[in-house]
């Protein structure tokens, strides 16, 4: 599991675009809006899944 933070999302509207950049990239992402975090699963390519959020708007970095 790659643990990610992403500072920027706040909002559903965030959360929906931060999942359909991952969807291709990983089989189970899971959003924690309160956190600002996401799980991700099924992916050991931490570099791809920041470049994928990078490109919707959603600078991120890994946790851990």
């Amino acid at each position: 599991m790659i643990l990610l933070s992403v500072p920027d999302m706040t909002c559903g509207h965030c959360k929906a675009s931060v999942e359909a950049a991952l969807a291709p990239l990983a089989p189970q992402v899971v959003v924690d809006l309160a956190k600002r975090q996401i799980a991700v699963t099924g992916s050991d390519d931490a570099a791809g899944l920041l470049r994928a959020l990078e490109a919707v708007g959603f600078p991120a970095g890994v946790i851990g």
